[in-house]
């Protein structure tokens, strides 16, 4: 089984929960969330001392509550390879919409030959329109499959990111490429060079090894699309039985589109929210304000729409979790060593999972707490599964 390390890579908060400053009333100062990312980058060259096969940063902008302080995961990527020697490096994810494509490309390309070959791409659409927007090329926002009163941001967003992906992997396999579409035009046309027009262009530089594409699959019609192109596909915050609806669809369709059908857990990741301590009620204690101030922040964003309301629904946008519903959708897995191995060994046997991925750091938790989970998790939860 392959496991990897997943953070936000937040500043540690002394104050967290119900009672605590509203997200938006949050202000941090520039040294404190520098000092998360020296954090950040230390929690990765410990993953990759205690033997996991994979750390994955993340991609957000403009957040000065705090929250997530990371907003180019390729660059730290790259310093993390420096400093690694074995485990694969990326994100989760690279925010498309966000990027010129080409310069995704190119920065992409240099980290994976610089790690000498250990990057992995991530992809995703993005979630917050304050990031989104100022950086877009084309005012893209994004909504969700669950909120009609945004469809036409949300399908402006599918258009520009399934381009996008079309122009990067173009880069990334071809010598020399062309492209014309909606929104990109490369190479522009009219290009004086040397006595004529410029008519294809050439990433500098290319891989140099094999690399994966890997993609969050959070809504339907995502999870049409994803296997398709035949990017990996990545689930997360969604109750058990979604996930297995989900998870064998994908392999349906791509069976369909590739015509090869895919072992269990080909091609699929799973990601859990994880929780070690010596007893359950050890566990459920520490989780707790992390879990609630995870939620108080991006419920409004429509995050819990993986979540299974009582009528067995997708649950209503904007819902905001207890951490006993959270565990009880198998989404947070909280307990001793044995209960958190019982939980995995639950998704093992329903998916044929064998690709996963911990998520250890709670909004607010200090990355002492942070590492002291991974060490805990890799020597007591590891051998039971």
């Amino acid at each position: 089984m392959q496991i990897g390390v997943f953070t936000f890579g937040g500043v540690e908060l002394s104050e967290r929960g119900p009672g605590s400053p509203h997200p938006v009333d949050r202000r941090q100062g520039q040294k404190e969330m520098w000092s998360a990312t020296e954090a950040i980058l230390g929690l990765g060259m410990a993953a990759d001392r205690i033997g996991y096969d994979s750390f994955w940063l993340t991609e957000h902008h403009f957040q000065y509550e705090g929250y997530e302080v990371t907003p180019n995961a390729v660059l730290l990527c790259t310093w993390l390879a420096a400093k690694t020697n074995r485990i694969r490096l990326g994100a989760l994810f690279n925010i498309v919409p966000q990027w010129h494509p080409l310069r995704l490309a190119e920065d992409f390309a240099t980290m994976h030959n610089l790690s000498g070959g250990r990057g992995i791409l991530g992809v995703g659409r993005g979630t917050v329109p304050r990031e989104l927007l100022p950086l877009s090329l084309f005012a893209v926002s994004v909504g969700s499959f669950d909120n009609p009163d945004r469809k036409a941001d949300d399908d402006k967003n599918r258009e520009v990111f399934a381009e996008s992906l079309e122009v990067i992997k173009k880069a990334l396999e071809q010598e020399t490429f062309s492209h014309s579409g909606e929104y990109f035009q490369l190479p522009p046309p009219g290009i004086p060079d040397r006595g004529s027009t410029v008519q294809e262009l050439t990433l500098i530089p290319r891989p140099l090894y094999p690399y994966e594409i890997w993609q969050a699959i959070t809504s339907p019609p995502t999870l049409e699309a994803v296997p398709r192109w035949g990017h990996g596909g990545v689930f997360w915050l969604m109750h058990h039985d979604f996930v297995k609806r989900f998870w064998n669809r994908y392999g349906e369709i791509y069976q369909e589109t590739h015509d090869r059908e895919l072992a269990a857990g080909e091609n699929r990741m799973l990601v859990v929210c994880v929780r070690v301590a010596d007893t359950k009620e050890q566990a459920v204690d520490s989780a707790r304000l992390g879990h609630d101030e995870f939620w108080r922040f991006l419920a409004p964003y429509g995050w819990s729409r993986g979540y299974m309301g009582d009528d067995g629904k997708p649950a209503v946008p904007g819902l905001t979790p207890t951490l006993e519903e959270s565990m009880r959708q198998k989404v947070w897995l909280v307990g001793t060593a044995e209960e958190v191995a019982g939980e995995i060994a639950f998704y093992r046997e329903n998916l044929g999972c064998d690709k996963l991925v911990i998520f250890p750091q709670f909004a607010g938790d200090s990355y002492a707490l942070a590492e002291e989970q991974i060490e805990r998790f890799w020597a007591e939860v590891v051998p039971l599964i």
